[in-house]
């Protein structure tokens, strides 16, 4: 075969697979380059997430938070059961990560937390709804009975006076209110995290979502039973 042969060989092949390429195009099904397969452009990126994902996440930091204030004041008292102070810390363990990878997305994400600095910043906050625990009978609460997921926005967060009954209480006194208060804490969160699970769209928002669900539940029947050993 001469050189001229060869070049037209040659030719003929690069029409061939020009052609392929075109119709492969026109169908829709042309093969992307490997690197372009793992690459997200930051359009693409910002499709993961909806408004649902952004507002879970900016109430369920200060959520968590009171959940370690309130642990924070149970542990800084003398005469609380061994079982509720392990359980405070079993609280702050978890709650405490989950803060910092709420955070860290909606930093990454350029967008602004709720302001919890100022005072009454818990009472203030957009759609909260608070409970007032100090004038509920503890021993005769109907928890099973509260409709925790017909309330709107922020749900089963304690009140400034709730948050004073507890800093106040002592003893077995200050550890059935902190189980009582945290009862109803947690079914609030579970309740935001199951309209996340509804409506989210972020993979990793709806995971954290489904695993408060399952953790918190667990605590909240660790509770009840503590509490009737109170």
């Amino acid at each position: 075969m001469d050189k001229k042969t060869l070049a037209a060989g040659v030719a003929a092949l690069a029409v061939v697979f020009t052609a392929a390429a075109c119709s492969d195009s026109d169908t829709g099904t042309t093969t992307a380059a490997p690197s372009s397969v793992t690459a997200t452009s930051p359009a693409e990126e910002a499709v993961t997430h909806n408004q649902a994902d952004v507002m879970f996440a900016r109430m369920m930091i200060p959520h968590h938070a009171q959940a370690i204030e309130m642990s924070d004041m149970i542990l800084a008292k003398e005469g609380i059961p061994a079982e509720v102070t392990a359980l405070a810390e079993q609280i702050k363990a978890a709650q405490g990560p989950e803060i910092e990878q709420l955070e860290s997305w909606l930093d990454q994400g350029g967008r602004p937390q709720m302001p919890t600095d100022a005072p009454g910043a818990w009472q203030n906050m957009p759609g909260m709804t608070s409970m007032p625990m100090q004038s509920m009978p503890m021993q005769s609460m109907p928890m099973q009975s509260m409709p925790m997921q017909s309330m709107p926005g922020m749900q089963g967060m304690m009140s400034a006076e709730d948050m004073q009954a507890l800093s106040a209480a002592q003893g077995t006194e200050a550890a059935r209110l902190f189980l009582t208060q945290m009862i109803v804490h947690h079914q609030g969160a579970i309740a935001m995290a199951q309209t996340e699970v509804e409506n989210g769209q972020s993979p990793d928002t709806v995971a954290l979502a489904h695993n408060i669900i399952d953790a918190q539940q667990q605590e909240i029947d660790t509770m009840r039973q503590l509490l009737t050993t109170l």
